[in-house]
């Protein structure tokens, strides 16, 4: 059978590439040899977000009374049950992948797709048999994998990536992260809010180091109030998993240190999926492992695309899902604008939350601006004081010749949420005098926005 597009991979970049291919009149098939939705639906975004909410409402009940709420017994964490809903939550989602696909008359062909020269897919089931299908277009989003370091090779049962982490059998009465991104954070906190000790290890200067200095700073603040161990300017020099527990032997400024964990979990990167899909065979050009790709996510070979993880960029499902869109709607005829990578947020799910968009302090001096920076702290919102979350606070930076708005930089509860309006913001050009001006709800967390914008111009008016 030929196809317009074969997409390999059925993660937020693949289903969502083959989904908007289908409405613009592509006959379209997905390769997925796992479950429908890749790794952010069924070991990434959606069931670590499951996790977080139900150690969320643990910690609610744990601080019941400072709500004038009395609980007569005492509240009990059992991992083994969220661990569950979690993956009941990224179940349901994988069959809601499935019944999109069937909705938009998209052929699922289950197995291992490889690309062959002219055009062709080589799809390998689980039996060990194997077909080939043609397509005008084919589009790799086969997504990546944990990174594994020789310093602490993973064995799944002492030394854990992700996808252990988020189906362990028993809680650990110890841990130590190795990682301070994303999904190190978030499972940093995780873990210690349901009673792991946990000690949290990064190479960088910084914890969640791609953030602004001053979010940092105040994430680890954060997280030392809650008694997990921060220790930054730190490598982990060897493991060892003979005994009973790990022993974690740490590099630091002031010499080494042996750390003893029960688990820990490596969360140092991850490595891009392009070994073993034919990308050699074909001819596809490789650049530092990724695929080398133009504004449109086209190869070297006509009619070959790649999107998301496998390409440079940002990491992130909402990355691969807006790649999708303009690789297809190119495919298709359309004219569609390139990404801006400088105007993509990101956003990091412990707590508090951090989320961020555009150039940090930092980079913006770099790149020469002269700046406007204004803050408005959440100890100073009546929204997050009635909801006890006052950690935290919205820092934007504009350009000071034209009020341009550079970078917005949250962390605090529900920033998550917030960040959007400040993408949108960029994307339209909108200016300092216009975020000031723009009625923003009150009682609201995102009127801290607008409090912080009119703080950078000595307009504020609630502190």
């Amino acid at each position: 059978m030929t196809y317009d597009l074969i997409v390999l991979g059925s993660g937020p970049g693949g289903y969502v590439a083959a989904i908007r291919a289908s409405q613009l009149g592509l006959k379209t098939a997905v390769v997925e040899k796992a479950e429908l939705g890749g790794v952010c639906l069924n070991w990434g975004c959606i069931p670590t977000k499951a996790l977080l909410k139900s150690a969320q409402v643990f910690q609610y009940l744990k601080h019941a009374s400072d709500y004038g709420v009395s609980v007569n017994d005492e509240a009990k964490a059992s991992l083994p049950g969220m661990v569950k809903r979690s993956r009941d939550v990224a179940g349901n989602m994988s069959k809601g992948i499935q019944f999109l696909l069937k909705k938009n008359k998209i052929d699922h062909i289950e197995g291992h797709g490889s690309l062959d020269p002219e055009k062709k897919v080589t799809v390998k089931d689980s039996k060990g048999n194997t077909a080939t299908y043609a397509a005008k277009h084919i589009l790799i989003a086969t997504g990546a994998r944990s990174r594994q370091l020789d310093s602490m090779p993973q064995d799944g049962k002492k030394i854990i990536g992700y996808r252990e982490a988020m189906v362990l059998d028993k809680q650990p009465g110890s841990m130590v992260v190795v990682g301070s991104g994303a999904i190190g954070t978030e499972f940093a906190w995780f873990y210690n809010a349901i009673g792991t000790k946990v000690t949290l290890v990064e190479f960088m200067p910084n914890i969640v180091p791609l953030e602004d200095e001053e979010v940092s700073k105040q994430l680890e603040r954060s997280f030392k109030k809650e008694k997990i161990r921060v220790m930054t300017n730190s490598s982990v020099e060897a493991v060892d998993t003979k005994g009973k527990k790990c022993k974690v032997t740490v590099k630091t400024k002031k010499g080494e240190e042996i750390i003893e964990a029960d688990i820990v979990l490596s969360a140092v990167g991850i490595t891009p999926n392009t070994g073993g899909i034919g990308l050699e065979e074909a001819g596809v050009t490789l650049d530092k492992g990724k695929i080398k790709v133009d504004d449109y996510y086209r190869t070297n070979i006509e009619g070959v695309y790649a999107i998301g993880d496998v390409v440079h960029g940002p990491a992130l499902a909402h990355v691969a899902s807006a790649e999708a869109i303009i690789c297809v709607e190119k495919i298709a005829g359309k004219n569609p604008e390139p990404l801006d990578y400088n105007n993509i947020p990101g956003c990091t799910y412990c707590t508090p939350e951090v989320a961020s968009v555009g150039y940090t302090e930092k980079a913006a001096r770099e790149a020469g601006y002269d700046l406007k920076i204004g803050k408005f702290p959440f100890s100073a919102s009546g929204k997050a004081s009635a909801a006890g979350a006052r950690d935290g606070f919205v820092k934007v930076i504009f350009d000071e010749k034209y009020g341009e708005l550079l970078g917005v930089h949250m962390i605090g509860d529900n920033v998550t949420e917030m960040i959007a309006e400040a993408v949108v913001a960029r994307k339209l050009e909108t200016t300092a005098h216009e975020l000031i001006k723009a009625v923003h709800p009150h009682p609201t967390m995102s009127e801290s926005i607008m409090e912080a914008a009119a703080a950078a111009y000595d307009e504020v008016i609630h502190l």
